[in-house]
């Protein structure tokens, strides 16, 4: 039986198949590239909990409130995820992201996340462990107009990060 799609679901449903699972994590990456909070904040339970560096939101007012403060200090934000492993309702994930500092100074951050969705789609707990590496201007591989990145552009395999 399929689960039916709601304003608080978020579809593809749990358990998840290869296919499904794919189709999560990029959705997850394309809307954290628009860099609007309110936006992403309904992907999570009204109640989810996540660990952030060494912060730890739990509901979506302060998921808003996290978010809204990371953009406003990671600027001009580029970020690829990509499938790790999974299993039933659990995601685990890679991922690195560009930015700079309002003084200009250019980070590749990498890190895991590992989440958990309820059996509507939206995620319940979500744990991100990252490191920051200052790289230069001209080290940058995240090139392309702010929003979802372009299908044709390489993942981070490609990369070779």
């Amino acid at each position: 039986m399929s689960q039916p799609v709601t304003s608080e679901s978020r579809p593809p449903f749990p358990p998840f198949t290869r296919e499904t699972v794919i189709q999560k994590v990029r959705m997850a990456e394309d809307a954290w590239n628009t860099r609007d909070p309110e936006r992403i904040a309904l992907a999570y339970t009204p109640d989810s909990h996540w660990r952030n560096r060494a912060e730890f939101p739990a509901g979506r007012a302060q998921i808003v409130a996290f978010l809204t403060r990371k953009w406003a200090r990671e600027l001009d934000y580029r970020l690829i995820k990509e499938l790790w492993a999974f299993a039933e309702n659990r995601i685990a994930v890679r991922f690195a992201y560009e930015w700079h500092d309002d003084a200009g100074n250019w980070f590749r951050s990498y890190g895991n996340e590992n989440w958990e969705f309820d059996p509507q789609g939206l995620m319940q707990v979500r744990f991100a462990s990252i490191n920051d590496l200052p790289i230069k201007e001209a080290d940058r591989k995240f090139h392309w107009p702010q929003g979802p990145r372009p299908a044709d552009h390489p993942g981070l395999c490609e990369l070779g990060l």
